[in-house]
């Protein structure tokens, strides 16, 4: 994967621009205190904010003194790097985001080949191989979610670590293969199993929920372009920087406000239950990982929106290390 600092220096010093480095960093560190307050809510029963005025008040200002600490992370952070540019900003935030979305689509391919095997395991009878322990477990999500998944995740963030592709094109290939053997087993062998249509539901989501990030970097979203082309460097960094806050920030917090509204909510609850879907043992026991990818995506998709928050910003100033979507190398 070819680098786009590798045909665009970017510079690491720049004239300081504390307050919108301010406001960045501490979006981003504000999600990070709001992941971690999520988890505090689902899985050790904090009240959150709304515990204010109740016997749990003293938990809630807890909840809320890390919302203090990300700020003051973020101030600190900035002030720490007065010098740094917008640009260094934008290309490590992009940097980070990358490798999220690598270690993901790491992810969703090993625990779609894994989990679809475990499925056709059990669809054909063939669990017996295993032992009777194995049988029993692989018929619990509550088992395999843990002790098949959750592994197989971890090492997806560490493969990431090493490899260098975003992989949209391989993984659009194997939901092509998947779809064309579904074709055939069904057409030709008259064969099929509930597995095969939850593997390509299963990576088509995340194909485009987890790509989109990068088509925001890329410039590939669909933009309704009247006057925009026609506009200067510096006014388009201005309307950039405008739309990212009002229009792109806001929403990717809206959907994370409506996911993770409590234990209760459309991610919380189906991931803390490893909820799996109407198919049954014949299917795949992903569904609770798939609620859980509308919530990934406003995750890369915010974080991406910073970083382009960051350039929109140094266009406006006029800073060097301008980076042209149309003409840049494609990780």
């Amino acid at each position: 994967m070819a680098s786009d600092s590798a045909t665009i220096e970017i510079p690491r010093h720049g004239r300081p621009a504390i307050i919108a480095r301010v406001f960045g960093w501490s979006i981003l560190m504000i999600l990070v205190g709001f992941l971690v307050n999520n988890i505090l809510v689902v899985w050790w029963d904090f009240p959150g904010l709304r515990g204010f005025g109740t016997e749990a008040a003293a938990a809630a200002w807890a909840q809320l003194a890390v919302y203090a600490v990300a700020i003051a992370c973020a101030v600190a952070l900035v002030f720490a790097s007065k010098s740094r540019s917008l640009r260094w900003d934008a290309h490590l935030v992009h940097s980070f985001n990358v490798y999220l979305v690598r270690a993901l689509f790491w992810s969703v391919f090993l625990v779609g080949v894994a989990d679809a095997s475990i499925a056709f395991l059990r669809s054909e009878n063939l669990s017996w191989l295993f032992g009777e322990a194995a049988v029993h477990n692989f018929t619990r999500a509550a088992w395999i979610g843990p002790w098949v998944h959750v592994p197989l995740i971890v090492a997806s963030f560490v493969i990431a670590g090493f490899t260098r592709t975003l992989g949209f094109m391989w993984l659009a290939l194997l939901i092509v293969g998947a779809e064309l053997l579904i074709v055939i087993s069904r057409f030709v062998f008259s064969y099929e199993q509930a597995l095969m249509g939850d593997l390509v539901r299963y990576w088509y989501a995340a194909l485009f929920l987890f790509a989109s990030a990068y088509t925001l970097y890329d410039e590939g979203h669909v933009r309704v372009d009247i006057l925009y082309a026609g506009l200067g460097r510096t006014t388009r960094g201005y309307l950039n920087a405008q739309g990212t806050i009002l229009l792109g920030m806001t929403t990717a917090w809206v959907i994370l406000a409506i996911s993770f509204n409590g234990p209760q909510s459309i991610v919380n609850a189906p991931v803390k239950n490893f909820e799996i879907s109407q198919a049954g043992p014949f299917g795949m026991y992903v569904k609770y990982q798939m609620a859980a990818f509308i919530s990934l995506f406003a995750i890369t998709m915010l974080i991406q929106f910073v970083s382009y928050f960051f350039d929109a910003v140094a266009d406006k100033r006029g800073e060097p290390g301008h980076r042209d979507p149309g003409h840049s190398a494609a990780h």
